[in-house]
């Protein structure tokens, strides 16, 4: 930790209470987990909420949280599980189902160490991604009348697959940029039960309605993504969350 930890997220704490304060980390050694550095360190604070459904987990790392003893009580105790178990993606969540905020004293003020042997190489994918997508249907799709899911290849057509019956009526479309996928024209549920199956329109993004659910990874377009949602002119908190 650095000197200043303590002090500079305790006063953020006392301007967000009942929040999970993070911090800028710098990783060590030097140069690995980039991208995931990258993420947890520029982050806006609309992105701290907008992104919490991502592969990379907790908007905030566990190693960097600072909050009240109130308010840990408050949202429970770690799942002591073992090996496999995200303890900290479940307590997480917990804090967001209770109310609580998410903010980040923008200072680099731990050193994040990285190893082979660390406990979360231990939590397999498959883990992640239903919990992932539990909390993504209890916190957002149960909220909306319809969406679109940006990405029709593996990805999209994946999270469609693994929705709920009632919420995958509630796709109105993908949506991408390959021509490839757009001229085709649509995506067929082969696996479902349903007689006829279900055909989804593919369209291109320009031509799909918000909000969307956006299922490609972030940081891998040069930036190219991210041109084409700011294009948009849609505002993150209702328009569109990351599940990538």
């Amino acid at each position: 930790m650095m000197p200043q930890r303590i002090r500079l997220q305790y006063e953020a704490s006392l301007l967000h209470p009942n929040t999970l304060i993070g911090c800028c980390v710098r990783r060590d050694p030097e140069g690995s987990t980039e991208r995931y550095t990258r993420w947890i360190n520029s982050l806006t604070q609309a992105q701290l909420n907008t992104q919490v459904y991502t592969s990379h987990g907790p908007t905030v790392v566990m190693p960097t949280w600072f909050c009240s003893r109130e308010w840990f009580e408050t949202v429970g105790t770690f799942d002591e599980g073992g090996k496999g178990v995200p303890e900290d993606l479940l307590f997480f969540y917990q804090s967001l189902r209770r109310g609580g905020g998410v903010a980040r004293v923008d200072q680099c003020l731990l050193v994040y160490r990285y190893h082979e042997q660390a406990a979360t190489h231990s939590v397999l994918e498959e883990t992640i991604w239903n919990l992932r997508v539990s909390f993504l249907q209890e916190r957002v799709l149960s909220q909306w009348e319809a969406f679109t899911i940006w990405n029709a290849g593996k990805q999209g057509r994946r999270l469609y697959r693994c929705l709920s019956p009632a919420n995958q009526k509630k796709v109105t479309a993908f949506c991408d940029v390959d021509a490839n996928k757009i001229r085709k024209g649509f995506y067929t549920y082969e696996d479902s039960k349903e007689k006829p199956k279900p055909r989804v329109p593919v369209l291109h993004y320009r031509d799909a309605s918000p909000p969307f659910i956006v299922c490609v990874k972030l940081d891998l377009t040069g930036g190219g993504l991210e041109e084409n949602l700011n294009s948009l002119h849609l505002t993150e908190a209702l328009d569109y969350c990351h599940f990538n």
